[in-house]
């Protein structure tokens, strides 16, 4: 019997910690493309950051959207301000267009983003409902505890 790969799943991601939810979601994620590399890091109770290496991308040819549990972020290269063709004689930065998704959970939040030294961080936080958080419930003497039908 072949064990399972969940690392593409987990990779992908946040606030799951519901693994049946993960299965769920597994036919949906493409593993096919790594550009551009990315990290996602738990800061701390309910804080996530995704780092994502976006060398030789400016901060207006990013964009970042989130529609309903999906973060979406593509990159699109300008054309050269001059309108001059470069010829490169080695090419080892890739700034080819890229889409990345990532699946969010119900209750995670995107909260900021920033570009630094060509890394773009995005800033997620962990936010649940009153009405999903845990509640004490009192118990009652008896049957005079109940409601009168």
């Amino acid at each position: 019997m072949r064990a399972i790969d969940m690392s593409p799943l987990l990779r992908s991601s946040i606030g799951f910690e519901n693994l049946n939810r993960l299965v769920e979601i597994a036919g949906r994620i493409d593993t096919g493309d790594a550009f551009p590399p990315y990290n996602i890091e738990k800061l701390g109770d309910g804080a996530y950051r995704i780092q994502m290496a976006v060398a030789g991308f400016a901060r207006p040819e990013l964009d970042i959207t989130v529609q309903e549990n999906t973060l979406i972020v593509i990159g699109q290269a300008a054309p050269g301000a001059d309108g001059k063709e470069r010829v490169f004689l080695h090419r080892g930065i890739a700034k080819r267009a890229f889409e990345r998704r990532f699946q969010l959970a119900d209750t995670i939040k995107v909260t900021g983003a920033s570009f630094e030294n060509g890394l773009l961080n995005i800033e997620l936080v962990r936010e649940i409902p009153e009405h999903k958080k845990p509640r004490k419930v009192e118990i009652g003497a008896g049957l005079e505890a109940l409601p009168a039908a």
